[in-house]
Order: C-alpha cells, then structure tokens, then sequence
C-alpha cells in the first residue's frame, strides 16, 4: 500500500478523514493524494434564468470560495508528515476521482452525510459510485467518532466470491497487525463438504496473518444489520466486506448488506467490488 488518494469536503468533519488517511501513509511509507471535490453551487441546483440571477451567482461563488478556503486552511493545519499532494477536483470532482483511483491502492472516502450543511455539494451516491465503478479498495470512514490507522480487532465478512476475495487480500495490511480476525459467515447454498472456514485459516496464516481467527454464524435476517451488531459485540475497529452491485440505467444498484452498512456503519468499512 504505498499510494492513497482521500477525498476531502468543506466539512470540518473532513479533517478526521485526513488524519486517518495521513496514519495509514506514515505506517506504510504511502504517499497520499489530497483530493478537494465539491460541486460548484451553481451546478448543484436547478436555477431558473430571469432579473437576479447575476447576484445570486456571485452570493454562490463567494459560497464556493469560503468552502473551498475552508478545506485548504484544514490541510495546511494538519501538515504534511508523509509525502503529500494537494488537488483541485475542479467542477468535476466525481471525474478527478474516477481518473486518479486507478493508481491509487487505496481510496479514503467519507460516509454521506445528509445533516452536514458545511460539506458542500456532493453527490449522494458518491461513495457507491466510485466503490463500483473503479474496482479500487475503499475504506470508508463514519461521519462521527474517531478512528485509529491500526485495527487489533478486524471484523471479515466472508463468503467464496469475487468481492470478498478482492476485500480479504486488500485487508492484510490490516490482518498482518490485528490481534483477532472474526470471521462472520452465513450459510448459504447447497451443502458441500468443502470447509470454507478451514481453507480461509490456511490462506491466512499463509499470507503471514498470525492473528488469532474466531468464527461467528449469521442467522437470517438483514446481513448488514447483523455485521454491525457483530462489530459492536467484537469491539472490531474494522470492518471488510465485498461490496455488491452493478449499474443499471446510469443507476447504481447495491446488494441490500452494501446499502445498509453504508447507511448506518458506525466503523470504518473496507470494501472491494
């Protein structure tokens, strides 16, 4: 993990992101991308043409760059202790972070966050989209509460697909310092004699995780709903997951446990498509 892109907001709330972000970079000699992406105001709402407009432009570009002024003054107090690049997204974040993701091994991204009125204009299906569309590791930070770089305790949502496979193997920066990997399973399909759980303990102690690995069973009900419980019990610091989903009509569809963990996650959330 040696490059991370983070996107930042207008909100003072950006700055916890940020200074995960930095911990990550320090701990593995990353260099990190500081990515400013809000929309302009002007091309967030629907205006109407008519007497006024000229001023209201100018009351929403003052808007702009206070906003913009706020992010920079949070960048610059917080330093630069790894190598560091500030970037402007422009008038087109969500295409600045589309074309820079691809290099980057890790995305740090921040939970949506309807009440914040100091974010800026962003769209709501920010972090879905670019989860989805670039393939790239997410990890995906609460709007409230603090964070560390380290998790002793990791919280794994497993099954035998892509997405969770593409999640494990971004994790193990992660796994290779965790005090315990809690593995949350759910039956699902038809029988096999094939042990998941077993083959998943030889993978991990091959790829040098010498955590100690507990199974937990999911029964029925909400998936999300479920992880998050589990994440409280466990006192997990992170949880990974594969990220489920596809585009339909320019609309970004997501698996039910995706939605809902993005919507109520009260830790940071790894996630892969």
């Amino acid at each position: 993990m040696k490059n991370l892109l983070v996107h930042l907001d207008a909100s003072p709330r950006a700055a916890v992101r940020l200074a995960l972000a930095q911990s990550l970079a320090r701990q593995h000699g990353a260099e990190l991308q500081v990515l400013y992406g809000v929309l302009p105001s002007l091309q967030a709402g629907p205006w109407a043409v008519g007497d006024g407009i000229s001023a209201a432009a100018a009351a929403l570009a003052d808007l702009d760059r206070e906003q913009r002024e706020r992010a920079r003054a949070l960048f610059d107090r917080a330093g630069s202790p790894c190598p560091t690049t500030w970037i402007e997204g422009g008038s087109t974040p969500y295409t600045s972070l589309l074309d820079r993701a691809p290099y980057a091994d890790l995305m740090v991204l921040g939970q949506h966050d309807r009440d914040d009125l100091q974010t800026g204009a962003l769209p709501p299906d920010l972090v879905p989209s670019l989860i989805v569309a670039t393939g790239r590791p997410a990890l995906v930070v609460p709007f409230a509460g603090q964070f560390q770089a380290a998790a002793g305790e990791v919280l794994l949502a497993w099954k035998p697909t892509r997405e969770a496979a593409r999640a494990v193997t971004a994790a193990l920066p992660w796994l290779r310092l965790a005090r315990t990997v809690h593995v949350a399973m759910r039956d699902e399909g038809p029988p096999s004699d094939f042990d998941h759980m077993a083959a998943l303990r030889r993978w991990l102690a091959s790829q040098g995780v010498a955590a100690t690995v507990r199974s937990h069973g999911l029964g029925p009900g909400d998936v999300g709903a479920a992880l998050l419980s589990l994440a409280a019990d466990t006192g997990a610091e992170l949880l990974v997951m594969g990220c489920y989903g596809h585009s339909r009509a320019r609309e970004w569809i997501l698996g039910g446990a995706s939605h809902s963990i993005l919507r109520a996650m009260t830790l940071p959330v790894l996630m892969v498509h």
